[in-house]
């Protein structure tokens, strides 16, 4: 792969093109090194604007949903953020240089050691980093002021929310097995406002609160 700048140049391009905003997202994607979060193998597509096996039956997802997502987390730099689904740990570096801290769990364990080492050897200091279900969130480091959900459930898993502050909100993926729509679920004084942003497609998220392990 040559002239890694260039092309994290391109990909900004693309997401500007696709209607991201947020001058801090775009940012953070274009000095984020996708490459490294990919397969060896698959290291010449990790530019372009799609999601890419990891491994596990789990994906690295596209550039665009990766920006989209975090762009409606509406981050200023303050917030403790909760990630359910750590994979290959890209969407994690993004989180990291946007907010205060970040916990990120995954149930395989083999994922997240990955994530651990790359994100260490690109000097990401300031994520925790959990083995487990992640439908029941971690309790023991919140309330989160976001929470991003990186696989797909038949709804926003209630433990979530119960560990989402008072203003905070989830963005997350939710439907069935064929069909999802990604979500934004705020807590508002007045309860819950749930808003869809766009049709996606994600892998399962796995769990107590969320879809039964398949045999």
């Amino acid at each position: 792969m040559t002239n890694i700048p260039e092309l994290q140049r391109q990909l900004r391009d693309t997401l500007e093109g696709r209607g991201i905003t947020d001058p801090n997202v775009l940012d953070a994607v274009e000095e984020t090194r996708r490459d490294r979060f990919v397969p060896e193998s698959l290291q010449c597509a990790a530019y372009e604007d799609d999601a890419l096996p990891i491994g596990e039956g789990q994906t690295i997802s596209q550039p665009y949903i990766v920006a989209l997502m975090t762009q409606e987390l509406r981050l200023g730099g303050d917030e403790l953020v909760l990630e359910i689904g750590t994979g290959s740990g890209y969407q994690t570096a993004i989180l990291a240089r946007l907010a205060r801290r970040v916990v990120t769990i995954e149930r395989i364990e083999s994922l997240s050691a990955s994530a651990r080492r790359v994100l260490a050897e690109l000097g990401v200091t300031n994520v925790d980093y959990r083995i487990g279900d992640g439908t029941l969130g971690n309790p023991e480091s919140g309330p989160y002021d976001r929470v991003i959900v990186t696989a797909s459930a038949p709804a926003v898993p209630e433990p979530l929310y119960s560990q989402l502050k008072l203003g905070g909100r989830i963005v997350a993926p939710v439907g069935d097995e064929s069909s999802q729509d990604l979500v934004i679920l705020e807590k508002t004084p007045a309860g819950r406002r749930l808003t869809p942003l766009c049709g996606c497609r994600f892998v399962k998220l796995i769990g107590e609160a969320g879809w039964a392990p398949t045999e």
